[in-house]
């Protein structure tokens, strides 16, 4: 392996960036859905635009989290 990480600590850190992936999927899913339902939703524009905003930061992060699974799929010889 390219650094002094083991397998194990690969593995346990494989283990917490997929629980964080699970959990954000769907917290994601129902931000746009709330988005989407005006009974819902938004009140207004300001709240409506940070509504998008926090969505659109989550949905960075499941970005950022399924790099770092794919990273650390590499490192493992999983993919």
């Amino acid at each position: 392996m390219a650094d002094d990480q083991s397998r194990e600590d690969l593995e346990e850190e494989l283990r917490v960036v997929e629980d964080d992936i699970a959990s954000v999927r769907p917290e994601l899913k129902e931000m746009r859905r709330r988005i989407g339902d005006r009974d819902e939703g938004a009140t207004d524009p300001a709240e409506s635009a940070a509504m998008i905003e926090n969505a659109d930061e989550q949905e960075a992060l499941l970005g950022q989290l399924e790099e770092r699974r794919a990273v650390l799929l590499r490192r493992l010889g999983r993919e």
